[in-house]
């Protein structure tokens, strides 16, 4: 179990740290609004990703397979969904700007994963690539075990890219800087978004 649980980091890094929609969420979050305001949406965003990836483990991703219309149209409206995220972002002033700005709450991080096909995709190659038998169903101690390792090295992957938000956020305080670092993140949530739609 211990080689399983380093091969399955050393095969999640890559995938767990690089920029995707979850990453940059929680990075212009963080910016927006630190570290600590983002935890209910982070823990939503795991929670949920808990949930699937164990149900995936134990055989959902088969209804994907049945009816590929299904993941087509959760591709489309996970796009939608980050689209719409990145100009709320984009739109956004300075930090203490709009009296009616307040960070993501728990629900919108569930929202974030249950429409984030790259997370499904992720978890999909992760059940081939570490489950013995062919189908992606495999001892349920196993699929646990991936499961909960999975979530908790995402977990730390976006507290990670929340902090760089948050602490690149600290050196530029002023409303000007601020408005910009928004529109920033807004543009690579934006382009993050077209990719989910059309990669």
């Amino acid at each position: 179990m211990t080689t399983l649980i380093v091969a399955l980091l050393i095969f999640l890094l890559p995938l767990a740290y690089s920029p995707g929609p979850g990453n940059m969420f929680f990075a212009a979050n963080g910016a927006r609004f630190g570290l600590k305001a983002t935890m209910p949406a982070n823990l939503g965003y795991h929670l949920a990703t808990w949930i699937v990836t164990a149900a995936i483990g134990f055989g959902a991703l088969a209804a994907f397979t049945t009816h590929p219309g299904a993941f087509q149209a959760l591709k489309l409206l996970g796009s939608l969904y980050v689209l719409w995220l990145a100009w709320s972002l984009f739109r956004s002033g300075s930090h203490d700007d709009a009296a009616d700005a307040s960070p993501a709450g728990f629900g919108t991080g569930v929202l974030l994963l249950l429409f984030n096909p790259k997370a499904y995709l992720i978890i999909a190659l992760m059940f081939t690539q570490f489950v013995a038998d062919g189908n992606g169903v495999g001892d349920w101690q196993v699929v646990l075990v991936i499961t909960t390792v999975f979530t908790l090295n995402n977990f730390f992957a976006f507290l990670t890219w929340t902090a760089a938000g948050d602490r690149l956020a600290r050196q530029f305080r002023e409303e000007h800087s601020a408005l910009w670092i928004n529109r920033a993140f807004g543009l690579v949530l934006a382009g993050v978004a077209l990719w989910m739609a059309f990669g």
